[in-house]
């Protein structure tokens, strides 16, 4: 005995089960951290080194964006401490990145 259950998915109708649904619901509470440069720009003038808690601290008293909350929470919490943006988010491009020769101007 299944209870049958039809979800619209990208215009397509598919019929699930109770237990496959219980099975997506735990899927869609996975949050995937997403980082841009406006976002991390956030936490440029962080106190570094900073724990996730003083991260998340200063996130919240300096007014940044919800989404840099949701990815410092994303975190795994093992007591580190983050001594700059690249820890967090090992992508972010560096000065180098942007092949700017200050000595030409």
């Amino acid at each position: 005995m299944y209870a049958k259950l039809f979800i619209l998915i990208f215009g397509i109708s598919i019929k699930i089960t109770t237990f496959a649904v219980r099975i997506i619901n735990v899927r869609l509470k996975i949050n995937i951290m997403y980082w841009t440069l406006e976002l991390a720009s956030k936490l440029e003038d962080a106190p570094w080194p900073a724990t996730k808690e003083e991260l998340i601290d200063y996130a919240i008293r300096s007014g940044c964006p919800l989404e840099v909350l949701e990815n410092l929470q994303e975190i795994e919490d093992e007591g580190d401490v983050y001594d700059s943006i690249e820890d967090i988010w090992p992508d972010y491009p560096s000065k180098e990145d942007f092949l700017f020769n200050e000595d030409e101007y």
